[in-house]
């Protein structure tokens, strides 16, 4: 058995082959040449590589040629991330050694369709934001002039064909008139990516699950889907809400224990998304309300609806692991089979 740590790259990579008894050998492969790499594979090596942009696409071009492949979580790594010797080499050599130790941080890799439609949610985010910011552009233009006026009547066409109307200068209509363009063109942009959230969100296992609780649309659900993947990958609930970055940090020092904030690790789209279907949720579920108020009343709005939504991923780990379809979510009651 060989212990194999691959350093990867867009354009290359360098592997180090570390066997059982310890003898090292370090070579360097062309990505184009990647045959060459799978060549020099053996059924019994183990492989670990970085998490980057290309990894899945590797992964999959050597898995079936190994005994085990391992995709290491760079943020839990920190041994290379803060490495005060960063060259690929070492990298490699450190990977390998870890390896062979069993102590690598393994990141899990969600299946093609749920990783594609993240990375369709992501990018709708994306444009949602930029959207946002030319808003707030227009916005600062008419403040800059004296014009009163409202953010949110920006986000209709009505409303930007209004500020186009006023009495502007000429760059600054010019300027005005790009910005209006843009947001249309993003406005399309986001209503073609929302249909195709849609859409392939309901092929997915769980969506009908999802949508049948009260708080959780059929958007929502896509993306609360494309974020967690298959959930079986997950021993329980609180691996669920860790895995969100729901979860307080620990501190323990000799006999004192303290807990800070939430990590906020993991999707932060997923926990926007949560925090919004729970802050709805909470408003027919007489159970989330009650727990959100008396949170509330102890600690503030703020850490009572992270609190509830920690809650209410609990309720969506239960719901998704054991196929549970709600026919009245606020009362609890399933639907029969």
């Amino acid at each position: 058995m060989r212990f194999i740590g691959v350093d990867l790259h867009t354009n290359s990579l360098t592997a180090c082959y570390l066997s059982e008894e310890s003898n090292e050998e370090m070579r360097t492969f062309e990505l184009k040449q990647l045959h060459q790499f799978q060549a020099s594979l053996s059924a019994s090596d183990q492989i670990a590589v970085e998490a980057t942009g290309n990894t899945r696409h590797f992964r999959a071009a050597i898995k079936s040629l190994v005994s085990r492949v391992v995709v290491v979580n760079p943020s839990q790594f920190e041994v290379i991330r803060k490495s005060v010797k960063k060259t690929d080499r070492h990298d490699a050599r450190t990977l390998a050694l870890f390896l062979s130790k069993d102590m690598l941080p393994e990141s899990r890799l969600k299946g093609p369709a749920h990783a594609q439609l993240n990375s369709v949610a992501h990018t709708r985010d994306k444009l949602v934001k930029l959207r946002t910011t030319l808003i707030n552009k227009i916005h600062a233009m008419h403040v800059a002039c004296g014009i009163k006026s409202k953010k949110s009547s920006f986000s209709s066409r009505r409303g930007l064909q209004a500020a186009l109307s006023r009495p502007w200068d000429e760059l600054t209509r010019a300027e005005l008139g790009i910005i209006v363009s843009q947001i249309g063109s993003l406005n399309e942009g986001i209503k073609q990516l929302e249909r195709q959230l849609i859409e392939h969100g309901q092929r997915l296992a769980g969506h009908r699950n999802l949508t049948s609780i009260k708080g959780i649309g059929d958007k929502s659900a896509a993306v609360l889907l494309s974020v967690i993947g298959d959930v079986s990958d997950f021993a329980g609930a609180d691996k669920l809400a860790s895995y969100f970055g729901l979860v307080p940090r620990v501190a323990n020092s000799n006999e004192t224990i303290t807990h800070g904030h939430i990590t906020k690790r993991g999707s932060k789209l997923g926990r926007t998304t949560l925090v919004q279907c729970t802050l709805i949720a909470v408003r027919y579920s007489s159970y989330l309300k009650k727990f959100y108020q008396r949170i509330k009343q102890k600690k503030g709005a703020g850490k009572a609806i992270i609190a509830t939504a920690r809650k209410f991923l609990g309720i969506i780990y239960r719901t998704l692991k054991y196929n549970w379809v709600f026919a009245d979510f606020p009362n609890f009651v399933l639907a029969e089979d």
